[in-house]
This record gives C-alpha cells, structure tokens and sequence, in this order.
C-alpha cells in the first residue's frame, strides 16, 4: 500500500510541475480566445505579438478588466475602441534594461565587455562579474554586446527588461575568425588579457591601472610582464629576455615602425587611447611575422564600423590629444585622432623631471642655466583611418600615422640675442597602409596587406666654440605587401599560406664644414618570404606548427624558419606550454659616438649587407608550467635564447670596445615566475625573472662577458583595489640588479692612442651599479556629466619616495688633466607627478 501511495504523490507532483512549466500562453491564441469570448476583433501587427508569451488572464472577467490585465502583462497598450473593435499598439516608453555576460565556451564571466545602444552614442562596459545596467533605454532600441575574440548579440531592449531584477545571462560564442582564445580575462589589470598561444593582450580603451601611469601608455605598460623590461628606464630601449630595442618589431595597424618614443623615450609615440589591441608575443610567434628576434609588438586600432558618432579627448601636464570617430554613412567610417605636446606652452613639474632626465647628459643641460643659450622641445602624433565595409563578406581599411619630435637649440653670441647660432633635430616616422579582408565561404577566407614606411632623423648642429656645422642625416624606406589565405577545415583545425614581399632602403649621410668633410652611404634590400602554419584547438590541447621560408635576393640567401607552440590541459588546474622559434632581422641601430647630436641623439638604423653587418638570427625555445585556479594565476617559465651576428656598434659599449667594428652573439637564458590573484575588488600580483646573458665576440679579449643588459634577478609587484565602482587606486614597485658597466684601471686611468688620450678602461662590465628600486602609485576617478557624456581623472606618481638611482655610468677624460677621468652617472627619474582629465562622448 505504501507503495502505491508513494506512486500516487510522485504522478502528482509530476503532473502539477508540466501545469507550471506550460502555465504561460502564446499571446496570439489569447487574443484569439478573447476575440470568441466576447465577439470583438483585435487590431495590431503580427510582429508586435508574435514572440510574447503571458498566462492566461482568468475566465470570469469582464472585456475591460481582460484589457486592463493585458496592459498590466506586456509592454502594448490594449484599448477599446468600442464594443467591437480593440487596438493594440507599441508603447512609446523607456526602460531598464541589464544582463550578465559569459564566454560560451570557458562559462566564465566577460568583464570588460562593451553594451552599446544601436544609432546612439549611449553605452556601457561590463562590470568585474560581468554584469551591465542601462536606464531609460527605448522600447525600440537594438544592444549589441561584444568582446574581443568573441562574436558580437544584438538583442531588443524588451528582451533585456530588468524586470524584478532579473537579469539575462548572455552567453558569448568564440571568433569564428580565430581560433586564439583568451585563456586569462583580467591578467593583472582589467583590459590586460593572456591568449591560449601565450601572447599578451593590451585593450587600451578597457585598460585599467597600473602603478604610476595616468594613461594605457602601450610600451610602459607592458613592462609590468616578467622578462620585458627597460634597464634605462626608456619605453624607447625596452628590452625583452635580454635583447635590445631594435630587436623588437613594431606594428602599428600592419606598418612596420621605426620610431617607438616621444621625449627621447620616456614617453610612447603611440598614442594609447586609440590603440584598440597590442599583442606581445615573446616567443612561438605566428610564422606570418618575421623581424624582431627579440619579440612582435603588434597594435591595432579600431576595425568595426560604427553607426554612432563619438569621440573624446584629454589632458595631462605633458600633452593634448582629441578622438572621433565619424560614421559617414551605414558602412563608411572615418576615424581620426591627434596628440600634441603642451610642454612648450606650459611648464610643469612633470616636464621639468622629464627635460632634466632626457637632456642630463648633454650640452643642453650643461648650459640649462645659461642665459646665451635657448632650447624648445615639442612632440605631436596623428593618425586617420578610413572603414569601408563594402558588404558583410568584404572589408576594406586605409589608414595613415604620423610622429614628429622636434628640438631647436640656440646659442647667442652677444649679449642682446640678437644674434645666434641654431641648431635643430627633427625625428619624424609616418607610415600609410591598406588592407582588404574577403570572406569568401563559410571555411575560406583571404587578407590583403600593404604599406608604406618612412623615418627620418634630420639633425643640424653649429658648435660655436669650433665655429663648425655639423649635419646628419638617417632615412629609412620600405614598402612592404602580404597575402594571407586562411581555411577553416573543421571547428578545431585551421591553415593559413601566405607572402609576403619588403624593400627596405636606407641612407645615413654625414657632412663637416671646417674641415670640410662628407660621407654618404645607401643601402637597398629586397626579401620575399613564403609561410604556412596549422592551428588546432580541441578541448585540452593547443598546437601552432608553422615555417617561414625566406629569400635575399641581393645575397642570394635562403633561411628557413620553424615555429612552435604547443599548450596541454593537464588536469583542470595544471598545463604544459613549450614554445620555440628561429628568426631573422636585417635591419639594426648603430651607436654612433663620435657624431652624436649635442650629446642627445646616437642612434643610427642601417641595413645589414651580409658582411660587416650580416643578418642577425636567433633561436629560442622556452617550456612552462601554469596554474589556475579560483583566478588565481601562477606562471613559471624557462627560456634559452641565442642571437647572432649582433654587431659591437650597435652595442653602446662604453668600454675598450667602444670604436670596435666585431661581430658576436650573445645567449640569454632563465627563469620568469609571474602569480596573480584577481577577485571582485582588487588585483595583486608578484613577478620574478632570474636570467644570465653573456656576449660572445671573437675577436675580442675577453671574447665573453656579461652583456650590457645582464639584469641577474629582477621583482614588480603591484595591487589594484576598487575602493568604490568609479574609485581605483594602484601601488606598486619595482627592484632589480644594478646593470654592468666598465671602470678604468685603478692608478693607470687613461693611455695615448697617436695623439689623443683615451680611457683606460678594465674588464668589461665586471661591475654593477648599485641596485635598482622604485615605488609608483596612481588612483583613477570616474564619473558622468551626463548619461552621453563620460569623464575621468586620473593621477599618479613615479618614485614616490624619489630614490636615487643610476641606470648608468661612463667615464671620459678630466679636461683639466689627461692623466684622470671624470665619472659619469646618469640618473632615473626623481619623484615626478602626473595627472590626466579626460572625456568621452
């Protein structure tokens, strides 16, 4: 019997859950009833009704009391006409609307995420959870939702109504255009992603803060990875596992880029608030991208067209820049940006640290205080790019950027300053590009790439006390073309062919007018390269194979290029990632001493022509451990890494190898520990390199010795917090290893070479300078003057406590007497304040 009645209660509460789940009613078929009940005819659109689902209203209810309860169910007006006839129309009404977005394939939340309103400039971006609110939102209105590396939702605002504060869980599908997902959404700071291939990914315009910066400055930020960072404290010298500057290719919207820094490299040239996405691979690189043997900085600006117009601008106490972004017509866009220095127009404490840090070491700053002598500085950037979306299968983009630095220096020779002596120094990058993207099937899809680079360095030096004119001259062209070819084979597996064809030429040009001298020296390059990689995806594991072959046709050389990356899902928590690359570079900067600008500018591109400056090569590999767990994040990474056919010019050796003309390598291996814990208010994390890095030349004695960037251990930490929604503060620091350099020999300073004295240095960079330690701080405030109008100001300081560091130090013979040297240090940065305000509508 018990079971029987056990039987009976199961088959009712089954019966009593199917009433619940079908208790709502299309409400086609209830007007429909309604229209029999009380013998009256509805009048509306189809498509106003036809997805609305309601529960039936109660049998015993008068006509206006049906009607009053429709009213009271969905967002219609129901009214009746008369006894016969009822209307229903769309009410003309705002609502709230709200959601929780997740990626599909992770089921994790997508903070960051952009929520914009269709035809309007009105819009949001996800919280941490990933959860999004907008008021007074049109009944009408169509939300698209998207996230980089994910397809973008459209959905209508009645479809997102907040009612009873229940929020839509919106579900997010991976790029069909890439099988690269993101692995890590908030990697140390909001706007900071780590992809499943191992690379970084900076979104500026999601960025959050890190300690010390008042914008998403693009190479500042990127220095808080583990083994990127600047032993000078340049954003223009960023060195990676090791490497230097020039080692690091730069891509700005596919041009390739010579000029990296504003202020002779203490700010990027890149302007950080249009720069959409930077990916930095240091290793297991796409086989698409040759150049860099140390690492691909690759950025890219916006490539969707809008519907909205919108814009912004800012200020901080170095430079102005404005934004907007111009929709033309429904698939014609035209973006456009700008950024000027104010240093000239306005002196601040900011520019002061700046100008002393740049010029320290220079005539400038020797006669800083000399009333004969005059200096103005300034710096701009500007870009423009034009989106044409011919049809949902063809994209056509044009784009152009440009960077100039300028610096006038005078010199009077009497006392009114009436007369002078000018000297001047422009540095000037602009590059032109194009690109056409077809989606010719579902599986197959192409890219058409080409652009345009050119840099120049124009320096014009009068030294009074000689009465000698000194001008130089650096000019680098090239044009550059890649076809790429992209199939999808199934949802786990696709390829990519490509080639690519560069022409670089370079010319570097010298002249002296007492005695008169000059020098003039062109190099052109031609180099064509075929490419192919296959990328697999498929639950647990990640595998890019792929090969660069490359053609000199002016050596007649051949070099072959492997890539690999490999990343495997161990258990949930634990996962393999082993990395290995070959690549070339033919382009280097060479440190030219004895004809420097002033003491500022030393730095020379030339073109390698296989014989005293052959093609440098280089050969990494790298395995890794990762943990994650509870967005808590732990790396730990071993690399080696070998470069060839460095040269000693392009060095900055000051030591006995500083006029040396050799060719050596030099091997970079260690160590890089990153752990990174993220929750709802805060982010804080610890990074720790460990690394050994030794020159090799042959023709040198010592032939091995420490390399100039040999930074033995080095640690950043830092803590993001949300004291409120809009209120953010960071703090963090930075403590390395002092950097090698040379000292003459004690007791025996300097020695005669023919008729000059020279120094006489010891064994090279057998000493370190004292160590390195920092401590940096910012805060950033939000807030809206309007519900179109969005505002931020942000602050920060770099060495907060002004510590006292060298990045540097040299030495040069005493002029008062030859037989002693005078040491040279040059100096970080002291405490320097910065504070931005920005708008954006």
């Amino acid at each position: 019997m018990n079971k029987w009645i056990l039987y009976l209660l199961l088959a009712t509460v089954s019966i009593g859950q199917a009433q619940t789940s079908s208790s709502k009613t299309a409400l086609t078929a209830i007007i429909s009833n309604i229209e029999k009940q009380f013998n009256v005819k509805f009048s509306y659109a189809v498509e106003d009704v036809a997805a609305i689902t309601i529960e039936k209203p109660a049998a015993d209810l008068t006509l206006s009391q049906t009607i009053e309860y429709l009213n009271s169910k969905v967002l219609l007006n129901f009214k009746a006409l008369d006894n016969r006839y009822v209307t229903v129309s769309v009410l003309n009404k705002t609502l709230p609307v709200c959601g929780i977005v997740f990626a599909q394939d992770s089921q994790t939340s997508l903070p960051g995420a952009s929520v914009r309103i269709d035809d309007s400039s009105k819009g949001t971006v996800t919280s941490k959870n990933g959860g999004f609110t907008l008021e007074n939102v049109a009944l009408d209105a169509t939300i698209t939702i998207s996230f980089i590396g994910y397809e973008s939702r459209q959905f209508t605002a009645n479809e997102l109504f907040a009612q009873d504060n229940n929020c839509k869980k919106i579900f997010l599908k991976p790029s069909k255009e890439e099988l690269n997902q993101v692995l890590i959404n908030v990697y140390l700071t909001a706007g900071l992603q780590k992809y499943i291939d191992g690379s970084t990914v900076l979104n500026t315009k999601k960025f959050g803060i890190l300690p010390g910066l008042v914008d998403p400055d693009v190479l500042q930020s990127i220095q808080a990875l583990p083994g990127i960072e600047s032993t000078n404290e340049s954003i223009a010298n960023i060195n990676v596992r090791g490497g230097t500057n020039d080692q690091n290719l730069m891509l700005w919207d596919n041009i390739k880029m010579y000029h990296s820094g504003h202020f002779f490299g203490l700010i990027s040239a890149y302007n950080p608030n249009v720069t959409n996405k930077v990916v930095v691979s240091k290793n297991g690189t796409s086989a698409a991208f040759s150049d860099g043997v140390s690492s691909t900085i690759n950025m890219s600006t916006n490539d969707k067209v809008g519907t909205a117009f919108s814009g912004g601008g800012g200020v901080n106490l170095i430079s102005a820049d404005a934004f907007l972004e111009i929709p033309l017509a429904k698939n014609l866009e035209l973006d456009v940006t700008a950024r000027r220095s104010v240093t000239d127009l306005l002196n601040t404490p900011t520019f002061t640290n700046y100008y002393q840090r740049s010029f320290q070491d220079s005539e400038i700053n020797a006669n800083i205080d000399d009333k004969s002598t005059n200096s103005d500085f300034y710096f701009y950037d500007f870009t423009a790019k034009l989106l044409f979306d011919l049809n949902d299968k063809h994209a056509f983009r044009a784009n152009i950027i440009g960077i100039n630095n300028a610096l006038n220096y005078a010199e009077y020779s009497n006392p009114d300053q009436s007369e002078s002596k000018i000297s001047t120094l422009s540095q000037k990058n602009i590059g032109y590009g194009g690109s056409w993207k077809a989606q010719w099937t579902d599986a197959f899809n192409t890219e058409a790439i080409t652009y345009f680079s050119r840099y120049n360095i124009d320096a014009t030096d009068y030294r009074v006390p000689t009465d000698q004119l000194l001008t130089e001259a650096n000019e680098v062209l090239e044009t550059g073309t890649k076809l790429n070819a992209f199939y999808k084979v199934n949802a786990n597996l696709s390829l990519l062919v490509g080639y690519e064809v560069n022409e670089t030429g370079m010319l570097n040009q010298t002249t002296v007018s007492a005695p008169a001298y000059s020098s003039t020296i062109k190099g052109v390059l031609l180099k064509h390269a075929v490419f192919t990689e296959a990328e697999y995806n498929k639950n647990n594991t990640y595998l890019r194979l792929g090969a660069r072959l490359n053609y000199f046709q002016k050596f007649d050389k051949l070099l072959v290029e492997p890539r690999f990356n490999l990343r495997q899902q161990v258990t949930k928590q634990f996962a393999l990632k082993l990395e290995g690359e070959f690549k070339n570079q033919t382009t280097t900067q060479i440190m030219d001493f004895q004809d420097d600008f002033l003491g500022v500018e030393k730095r020379r591109w030339v073109l390698v022509n296989n014989e005293d400056i052959p093609i440098a090569t280089s050969k990494q590999s790298s395995f890794g451990l990762e943990f994650k767990q509870n967005k808590l994040n732990i790396e730990l990474t071993s690399f080696y890494k070998i470069v060839d056919g460095i040269t000693a010019s392009n060095q900055g050796f000051y030591n006995s190898f500083q006029y040396s003309n050799a060719n050596g390598s030099y091997t970079a291996k260690g160590i890089e520990f990153l752990a990174n814990k993220t929750a709802r208010r805060f982010s804080t994390w610890i990074s720790y390199t460990y690394s050994t890095n030794d020159y090799k030349f042959d023709s040198f004695t010592p032939s091995t010795f420490p390399n100039n960037v040999d930074i033995r251990h080095s640690v950043s930490l830092g803590l993001n917090y949300d004291i409120l929604e809009n209120f953010k503060i960071s703090v963090g620091g930075i403590w390395r290893n002092g950097q090698p350099f040379t000292s003459p020999i004690e007791g025996n300073e300097t020695v005669k070479s023919g008729n000059n004295t020279i120094v006489n240095y010891g064994a090279p960079n057998s000493k370190n300078l004292d160590d390195f330690m920092r401590f940096d701080a910012s805060f950033s405030y939000t807030f809206n003057f309007s519900p179109t109008i969005k505002a931020s100001l942000r602050g920060g300081v770099i060495n907060i406590t002004d510590e006292d560091n060298v990045i540097n130090r040299y030495y040069k013979i005493n002029p008062n007497d030859s037989n002693k040297t005078i040491e040279v240090s040059n100096k970080s940065l002291g405490m320097t304040p910065n504070i931005s305000f920005r708008v954006h509508f």
